[in-house]
């Protein structure tokens, strides 16, 4: 009976992880990319069920202290030539800006909308964003949980800009993988405003990517899927496809 408790404390020990640590265990796993290029569907669902879909283009520059991605809408025809350029940050506001090719100008986001709609999607601005693990503040212990025969850690963590739209991020993280499997997002209000859910992960040249990301909001009973095919890393990309010239070619 001793040898087996001592066992089961052991064993308890090894599964234990505050959220801090799991949330950068999590960051690592989808880090060395060094970049990506990749076609993408996006499927706007109404309350409904009714669907409209794009087709994208989407850029992802790696870097230390936050990513750069080009994302460039080619259908349908009223947001053909749209593009929208991020720069992440972990200290401060990304940087952002959306070029409307019918009015031949570039839009800056500022900060204070960066709660707003992508695109009329269910995506804000702030979601667009690389996740870093430094851009939120974490407390305690990381819950250990099972679902359908799968250990998971689920772990809150609490935005440090003070525009976000979020008060709290509720995470879904694979016990074995340290993918990240669903994120709950709760508004100003503290309520549960969307969920989304990260499916079809696989490995490129050793690098876990994801293939589709779900995100349901909850108060207007809408949902947009993202889809990512034909994706491709460590294609040498330089710094300057991501420069705001680059929205107006």
């Amino acid at each position: 009976m001793k040898k087996f408790l001592i066992l089961s404390l052991l064993t308890a020990s090894l599964w234990a992880m505050s959220n801090y640590e799991v949330a950068q265990k999590s960051d690592d796993t989808m880090h060395g990319f060094k970049d990506s290029k990749s076609d993408m569907t996006m499927t706007l669902i109404n309350a409904n069920g009714q669907k409209r879909e794009r087709k994208m283009t989407m850029l992802v520059l790696e870097k230390n202290g936050g990513d750069k991605s080009l994302m460039e809408f080619l259908s349908p025809a009223d947001v053909k030539g749209t593009k929208f350029l991020s720069y992440s940050h972990i200290k401060k506001d990304d940087d952002q800006w959306l070029y409307l090719p019918a009015l031949k100008r570039i839009k800056r986001i500022a900060s204070k909308n960066k709660s707003g709609s992508f695109m009329g999607s269910e995506f804000s601005y702030e979601d667009l964003g690389s996740f870093d693990v430094d851009k939120y503040s974490y407390e305690g212990e990381a819950k250990l949980t099972t679902i359908d025969g799968k250990k998971m850690y689920v772990g809150e963590r609490t935005p440090i800009t003070k525009n976000s739209g979020y008060t709290k991020q509720i995470s879904w993280t694979d016990a074995k993988t340290f993918l990240t499997l669903k994120v709950e997002y709760y508004d100003r209000k503290h309520e549960l405003l969307k969920t989304a859910s990260f499916e079809d992960y696989k490995k490129i040249s050793g690098v876990w990517r994801i293939g589709k990301m779900v995100m349901i909001n909850h108060q207007n009973d809408k949902s947009t899927i993202l889809v990512w095919k034909n994706e491709t890393i460590k294609n040498g990309l330089k710094e300057k496809s991501f420069h705001k010239r680059v929205l107006k070619r």
